[in-house]
């Protein structure tokens, strides 16, 4: 894969999770020991530092925010300073375990082909999504007429890094479009993560997912 530095200071893939703890925790609960990792948008790298000391796992990052990359270089973590919308082709087939994609697919300008990426170079992929389907999202949306902040969503629409907006029935949906499956859905709802929750797209605020090509 090519190392190249990207010449822009773009922050898109440090989007700040207000539920961070519980993400990385459920993230770290779906990957065995000893796996091989790829971050995508690892930010400080405070995730594969984890999965390597607890996990023993060989991790790999990439990340386009340079602050970002200086604190996780200063953690050891290996991280590539490159754009998710280009630079995934250098990696062969089936070259790690898991891929890992947390809070950053809604900022890409191609979350079809990332995804596509995703599930060609990991036998998994991890996904984590925001769910603008959430019932205060809806109500926010009805009641107000005005494009809608959380404490999941705190961006005022001029300010936000997301550029695609949502719901864990349109991720479904794309899942389906890219050829992928569903191995597992876990929802995030009140500070939990909530596996077969009823009426998931109405009350989570955000989801992990974890796929696998089709045709596995």
């Amino acid at each position: 894969m090519s190392q190249r530095l990207v010449e822009r200071n773009d922050r898109r893939y440090c989007m700040p999770d207000p539920l961070v703890q519980l993400t990385d925790a459920t993230i770290v609960a779906q990957i065995p020991s000893g796996s091989r990792v790829l971050d995508l948008g690892c930010g400080n790298g405070r995730l594969l530092a984890k999965l390597r000391d607890t996990h023993g796992a060989s991790i790999q990052g990439i990340e386009l925010d340079r602050q970002a990359i200086v604190q996780a270089i200063s953690l050891g973590v290996p991280v590539l300073c490159a754009d998710l919308d280009q630079e995934l082709q250098g990696f062969p087939n089936q070259s790690f375990d898991f891929a890992v994609l947390s809070q950053t697919l809604q900022q890409v300008r191609h979350p079809k082909l990332l995804l596509t990426e995703m599930l060609r170079v990991a036998r998994q992929a991890l996904v984590v999504v925001p769910n603008f389907g959430n019932w205060r999202v809806r109500l926010d949306l009805l009641l107000n007429g005005r494009a809608p902040r959380t404490g999941a969503l705190p961006y005022e629409w001029y300010e936000t890094p997301n550029l695609h907006f949502m719901s864990m029935t349109d991720f479904r949906d794309l899942v389906e479009v890219v050829g992928g499956r569903i191995v597992k859905e876990i929802p995030l709802i009140a500070g939990r993560a909530m596996e077969h929750a009823w009426g998931a797209n109405l009350r989570a605020d955000s989801a992990l997912y974890v796929l696998e090509a089709g045709n596995l």
